[in-house]
């Protein structure tokens, strides 16, 4: 893991919504993303404690949205109790919360603009789903000229080979080091050590 000594980081947290977490919906991915509560909070007590940016993005769709004209079935939408984030989180009063209408949370959301105002120069991107949201925001953060590092243990995607896939296309790649996967003990290690 690799940082620049003037790293200034910002935590996105991805779609950790009630929708995801409802064990009457029976989704695959529910039980693989209760596992990343624990790693995302200590991610946050370590993000807060160095009052560092903390962003929760969360799916805000339309009933009648595009992406629900293929297999998807609506879930997340904008103003329902499933598009709001589960409890377990620690939620700060400082924290910033997107909703945002695709699975990017750079698309439409004005998140590159508060995240320059904040002087970020690093996105540390975790939440649901691994192959999907997270993955696009990652993508789109390098899109936008910001460093981006996939958190391996504090993201899940419904089935631990697909979860595996992405991070091991990801693992070694041509945009290392603007590019990284890494765990959540890597990256504080490796920011920690920035600031000490």
């Amino acid at each position: 893991m690799t940082v620049a000594d003037d790293e200034k980081p910002a935590l996105l947290v991805i779609d950790m919504v009630k929708d995801n977490f409802d064990p009457r919906s029976r989704l695959p991915i529910t039980a693989l993303a209760v596992r990343i509560i624990d790693p995302i909070n200590r991610m946050l007590t370590f993000f807060h404690r160095q009052d560092w940016p903390v962003v929760f993005a969360t799916d805000a769709f339309r009933r009648q949205d595009f992406i629900f004209k293929g297999r998807m079935k609506p879930h997340s939408l904008a103003g329902s109790e499933g598009a709001e984030l589960i409890d377990e989180l620690d939620r700060q009063p400082q924290d910033l919360w997107l909703p945002k209408p695709r699975f990017s949370a750079f698309f439409n959301t004005g998140l590159e603009y508060r995240l320059r105002e904040m002087k970020v120069t690093l996105c540390a991107v975790a939440g649901l789903a691994t192959h999907f949201c997270v993955l696009t925001t990652a993508l789109d953060a390098l899109c936008h000229d910001f460093k981006a590092v996939l958190l391996e243990d504090c993201s899940a995607a419904p089935s631990e080979s697909a979860h595996e896939q992405v991070l091991g296309t990801y693992r070694r790649n041509p945009l290392f080091p603007l590019f990284q996967v890494a765990t959540s003990g890597e990256l504080m290690d490796a920011l920690t050590g920035v600031r000490s």
